[in-house]
């Protein structure tokens, strides 16, 4: 494009070059032009479409049931929480949560601990058995846990070999635990080795310097600056254990079943979609109200810890 200047002399004409002022003036003036490029916006929208599909059709279907079938109103959460059976299996569900959470932390602990000191051919060896289990079968896993925990099995064997078995662990809520832990904990291990991999190591060694006894420092100082990957890694093995069907289906018996499998048969056997959708939506709403408690308490732990 170009531009006139009116001088002493004739008009000249000026061609601005892409790099010029005049572009820079230009580019500015449509950014300037009061329009939003909502181009980037559009970039969303494959994500959008699908998060819609799969993830809040599913979930408003339940939730249309839960409130209209069989007829409309509340009779399907009164139902529910008027039913001892149903309290006792959502106690059961929450409890296993945490033991599953609980024991997964303190297996997952020191494993990515150990994989933030070992050599860079020890770490690969670390990371590459934490990532196997996303390389096998969710049922293929569950059923080797099925043959391990058999009375016969070699677990009860090994412990029946240093005196405290026989242990009949099959069929029981023990059973469910260390199955679910064994598959969730990449969702622990991974959270934390990213956090502590990123601890300056000095400050261990200058809280030891400073005369604090090895034990003392690293409680003190390095299990504050790992919390983050705790509180995450805690986070994703809760939420996930909540909804588990296949493993407690498998290791567990009906006297220790989770709600998952009570929707299942709700749905499925009975034919009560609206008693089904009643305790899916109980289980979500419990379980953001859970997540918002737990962010409100980082929150001001992490206050605490600044000031």
């Amino acid at each position: 494009m170009a531009e006139r200047l009116s001088g002493g002399g004739p008009p000249m004409t000026v061609l601005d070059e892409p790099g010029s002022a005049g572009a820079a003036a230009r580019t500015v003036r449509r950014a300037g032009s009061g329009r939003p490029d909502r181009r980037p916006a559009l970039l969303l929208l494959p994500a959008l479409i699908l998060l819609v599909a799969f993830f809040v059709y599913p979930l408003g279907t339940i939730a249309w049931h839960a409130f209209t079938d069989p007829s409309p109103g509340l009779k399907n959460f009164i139902w529910f929480f008027t039913t001892s059976t149903n309290l006792d299996i959502l106690t059961r569900t929450f409890t296993t949560g945490l033991w599953v959470t609980t024991t997964t932390l303190l297996l997952s602990y020191p494993y990515a601990y150990a994989m933030t000191v070992a050599g860079p051919r020890g770490r690969g060896v670390l990371t590459l058995l934490v990532l196997l289990p996303f390389w096998t079968s969710l049922m293929v896993r569950t059923f080797a846990w099925t043959i391990l925990l058999q009375d016969t099995g070699v677990i009860s064997r090994l412990l029946g070999t240093i005196g405290i078995g026989p242990v009949h662990l099959i069929r029981t809520q023990t059973g469910v635990v260390i199955g679910m832990v064994q598959l969730l904990m990449p969702f622990m291990v991974l959270p934390l080795y990213s956090v502590m991999n990123g601890i300056d190591r000095r400050l261990v060694l200058a809280a030891r310097g400073l005369g604090a006894r090895p034990a003392s420092a690293f409680v003190r100082v390095y299990i504050p600056l790992s919390l983050p990957g705790v509180a995450a890694g805690c986070l994703m093995v809760f939420v996930s254990s909540l909804g588990f069907y296949i493993t407690p289906a498998l290791l567990g018996s009906p006297e220790n079943a989770l709600i998952s499998q009570q929707i299942y048969v709700q749905v499925d056997g009975l034919l009560q979609w609206g008693h089904g959708g009643a305790m899916g939506v109980v289980l979500l709403g419990l379980t953001l109200a859970l997540l918002a408690l737990a962010a409100l308490t980082l929150r001001r732990t992490g206050k605490q810890v600044l000031s």
